[in-house]
């Protein structure tokens, strides 16, 4: 158990300042709670007037994914990683100060698939998921619950690219999750330049899609469940709408338009394409993929390259469900929260809090998402446009690189008191959010400095399409135009991974210096023209990611790309000749 002391208020630093200047004070410094010494404002958040948060923890072994508070305020979070620590964290306030005093981990499963999704609570346990299995325990008062751990279900594919398993349950026993599709647009050759997709795509039997289990009945397998809807590469975030009795989900849309299919979509289209949607999933919806993407700028489905799109062609859309809001690109929305609270204002009863997590794959623009949303909401459906209620996370005015966030907000929870609860995945840092004005007088002036926020922050608003491309570290003072055509089609094809300036980032493994890059060129060239699936390590740091095989590309193009990046970065090796990859190619293809 770890033990964390509260800090003295900004009264007590001030005591002899006179009342006016105490009151100013009081704007900054006001918590539910005491500020730690050297703690900033509500930590670091900025949020709409007369709001103010309180850090509960500021970091937990393991990180934080989703988590739940229960009616007594204790609070549990699901940990990204197990180990023999846990898998789970229990939090406690016991001296009222807002922020937890007592942590304790628990739920060692780390032979489970330990990578962590969600964490709830509903009628008297404590339900949690990795990546291929849910769990519940039954609440038994303590802080821990000391109840055996119940296996409510188990996904028998070994885990791959967006497997997750969230969490939502209606009123009549069910609970619901999702099945993600190892795929981006269920290619040929997944994520491979001018891969065409299958049709029809196999993986819509059994991925890309919501089921609906018993709650409480254990061991249960996917064909035990019943499929609900289709059409969604990836889903992290599910609530139930009890305004409407509906399952809600954000969608992460697929990636690499402009990578995959560089003749058909600009670098700027597949910066800011295709939308993250927020759509409600009744019985039968279908939400595109892999045939389709949704576009926010137009409001309209669109067909994928993979299935013959180029931007403007749609084929047959009038069986797609129609999002509720379409966010843009690459915001990675990982939860979703709809606030039933009395704490708040009026204007959020019944709205939707959505999580972004953050783009990895915005470059050569600034990366975007990393803050919370808001979307007002009436009878389940939005009454206005989507706001920003929570920012600040990342601690950098313009996110180049993803690794340069601090932090990256990724679960949501409602207090007992209507307290709004955000875990980051990061450093595992919690803060609880609350409004401390008057109810009846919240409007548009509390709302318009996060309005400009909308229109102005480099994470949040579309970038200009000329104005906003970004020169990356080590790569100020280089025009494109005057790049070798190695250096262009690296760009093209790679750097939405490894970024311009190769230095990749917390997914994708560095170039500059890397071993692989540095070493046997026949190795190197295999890679590119094979593809690589699996654990390797980069510098010292273990990677997972797949890397799509380039093998439409020609000898030449490959040549040029692996001379760049040899020759670049900081890196000085030989250059690779079209005649080495030719030979490598052979030599694969006879194997």
């Amino acid at each position: 158990m770890m033990t964390i002391a509260s800090g003295s208020s900004c009264w007590r630093f001030f005591p002899m300042l006179p009342l006016i200047i105490l009151s100013l004070l009081a704007v900054q410094c006001r918590t539910d709670g005491n500020l730690h010494p050297g703690e900033p404002p509500n930590g670091g958040l900025f949020l709409p007037g007369d709001f103010e948060a309180v850090v509960v923890v500021d970091s937990l072994k393991g990180r934080a994914r989703h988590l739940t508070v229960n009616s007594n305020g204790d609070i549990y979070v699901k940990l990204r990683f197990a180990d023999s620590l846990g898998g789970n964290a229990a939090l406690r306030d016991t001296n009222g100060d807002g922020k937890a005093d007592m942590i304790e981990t628990f739920d060692d499963y780390i032979d489970k698939s330990s990578y962590g999704t969600e964490m709830r609570i509903h009628d008297g346990y404590l339900y949690f998921s990795s990546v291929t299995r849910i769990y519940r325990q039954k609440l038994t008062g303590d802080l821990v619950p000391n109840s055996e751990m119940e296996l409510i279900l188990t996904d028998r594919q070994r885990p791959r690219q967006h497997d997750t398993k969230p969490i939502a349950f209606d009123h009549d026993g069910h609970l619901y999750t999702v099945f993600g599709a190892p795929s981006d647009a269920c290619q040929e050759n997944d994520r491979s330049p001018l891969s065409p997709g299958i049709f029809p795509c196999p993986l819509l039997e059994t991925r890309g899609g919501l089921w609906r289990f018993d709650a409480s009945k254990p061991n249960q397998f996917q064909e035990d469940g019943e499929k609900m809807a289709s059409g969604m590469r990836s889903v992290v975030g599910l609530d139930w709408n009890d305004e409407v009795n509906a399952v809600y989900a954000v969608v992460h849309g697929r990636d690499y338009l402009h990578n995959t299919w560089p003749r058909d979509f600009s670098v700027w289209e597949g910066a800011v394409l295709p939308s993250e949607v927020f759509v409600r999933l009744d019985a039968g919806a279908d939400v595109g993929w892999p045939y389709h993407y949704y576009d926010q700028l137009q409001n309209k489905y669109f067909l994928n390259p993979e299935y013959g799109g180029d931007g403007e062609k749609q084929g047959d859309t009038s069986h797609l469900t129609k999002p509720v809001i379409g966010f843009p690109g690459h915001f990675a929305p990982n939860d979703i929260l709809f606030y039933t609270g009395s704490q708040f204002p009026e204007h959020y009863r019944n709205g939707a809090f959505i999580a972004f997590h953050g783009s990895t794959s915005s470059s050569p623009y600034p990366q975007s998402g990393y803050f919370v949303g808001f979307v007002p909401m009436k009878n389940g459906m939005a009454t206005g446009s989507w706001e920003v209620f929570a920012d600040g996370f990342a601690g950098v005015d313009t996110i180049v690189n993803t690794s340069d966030a601090a932090y990256r907000p990724m679960g949501l929870a409602m207090g007992p008191d209507g307290s709004l609860y955000v875990s980051d995945s990061e450093k595992g840092k919690i803060w609880r959010i609350r409004y401390t004005g008057d109810r009846q007088a919240f409007g548009p002036a509390q709302l318009a400095a996060m309005d400009e926020r909308k229109r102005t922050a480099t994470n949040i608003k579309t970038p200009d399409e000329i104005k906003d491309i970004l020169k990356l570290p080590g790569m100020e003072g280089i025009d494109e135009d005057q790049l070798s055509e190695g250096g262009k089609n690296f760009n093209t094809f790679c750097s939405v991974c490894h970024q311009r300036n190769g230095q990749g980032n917390d997914r994708f493994p560095p170039l500059n210096g890397a071993e692989w890059v540095l070493g046997d060129k026949e190795a190197l060239i295999g890679i590119v023209l094979n593809g690589m699936r699996g654990e390797i390590q980069v510098k010292g740091k273990s990677y997972t990611n797949v890397m799509p095989k380039l093998d439409m590309l020609s000898d030449e193009e490959i040549a040029g790309i692996l001379t760049y990046i040899r020759q670049n970065f900081g890196n000085r090796a030989s250059e690779v000749l079209p005649l080495e990859v030719a030979q490598v190619r052979e030599v694969l293809k006879a194997q």
